[in-house]
This record gives structure tokens, sequence and C-alpha cells, in this order.
């Protein structure tokens, strides 16, 4: 399937609609759950998601002193040390770009009469491209534990938050793959989604 996405006139009964770039079949939105189960995974990340941002992900203990700390206050707390490239960094991959993924998501699915045609371009093209700088933060937190970890000197745990993130961030993943671009052009196929 190439994504091109289509908008379907009425069509009579027995006819096919088939994709003018890849002959792939078009499948009504009646005769697919894709965009329901969508709309289920957007809502899951979006209810997991002020959890993976404020709970603690991190659990630092160096010589005696421990530290935990969240998304939120650790990119903050990077930003208020001076270290303000990584911690917005942080705070734009893991907070921002995921908040509006899941924003565009949800406008897609519940309220696609909200955006016109070139709107709806442009906003599918951020989400194909989000998705593939979405495991950026993941890449962070990884280099963040290498370079903390010094042997006996400074021990790092996964806190809470990186199971609700984890989980956020699979959701978020399975929305986006089971979002049916082909149905975006029927306004009213989408609207309810069961």
């Amino acid at each position: 399937m190439c994504l091109l996405v289509h908008e379907l006139p009425p069509l009579p009964p027995a006819s096919v609609a088939r994709c003018v770039r890849c002959a792939a079949r078009i499948a009504r939105t009646t005769e697919s759950d894709a965009n329901a189960r969508a709309w289920h995974a957007a809502c899951a990340a979006l209810i997991l998601y002020p959890f993976a941002i404020a709970l603690p992900i991190l659990r630092l203990e160096r010589l005696g002193e421990a530290r935990e700390s969240s998304v939120w206050s650790g990119s903050l707390g990077l930003i208020s040390e001076g270290e303000l490239a990584v911690g917005l960094l942080v705070f734009v991959c893991s907070v921002v770009v995921p908040l509006l993924k899941l924003g565009t998501l949800v406008v897609f699915l519940r309220w696609p009469g909200l955006l016109g045609g070139a709107q709806r371009a442009r906003a599918w093209r951020f989400l194909e491209l989000s998705g593939r700088w979405g495991m950026l933060d993941v890449l962070l937190v990884s280099v963040l534990v290498a370079w903390l970890e010094l042997g006996a000197w400074v021990e790092v745990r996964a806190g809470p938050a990186a199971a609700a993130f984890g989980a956020c961030v699979v959701c978020s993943l399975l929305a986006s793959a089971w979002l049916d671009p082909h149905a975006l052009g029927e306004d009213d196929s989408l609207a309810s989604p069961s």
C-alpha cells in the first residue's frame, strides 16, 4: 500500500475503488475496523501520556545519594542548570512532539472535517516525519545511562514512568500504523469510531 490519500465519490453497489498509484483496493471504513482500532490506541496513548512524563523515569544513586527525575522535571532541570540545548532537545522530543502527534491523530480520527485537503496532507506528512524521530528520546535516555554508568560510582534504575512511557510509545505507533489514510477523505465515516 502506497498511502496515497484519495477522496472517493459514492460508488454503486458491488463496485470496488482502487488506488491510482498502486492499484490496491481501497476499503471503505465500514468494511474495516482499522480506524476504530487506531482511535482506541490513540486514546490509550493519551491516557498514558501524563503518567509517562510526570512520574519518575530514572532513579540515579551516586555515592549513596539518590535522586529521581521525571521527563518533565528532568528536561526543565537541564534547562535551568544551563544545559539549554540538551534540555530543549529532551523537552521537544519527549514532551512536545508526542503530544502534537497524538493531537493530530485524534483530530484525524474524531474530527476529520476540521482539516481541509491541504491541511490534512501537511498533518499526514507531520505524522510520517514524527514517526521517524519517535524513538529519539529513548536514544537520549540510553546515551545518558551509558554516560552515567561509572561502575560502582553511579547506579541508574528505571522508574515507574519507563513502563508508562514505553506503553505510550507502543500505543502511539499502533495508532499510526492502524490509521487508514485512504479513509481520511471520507468525513462522515471517521467521525464516529466504535
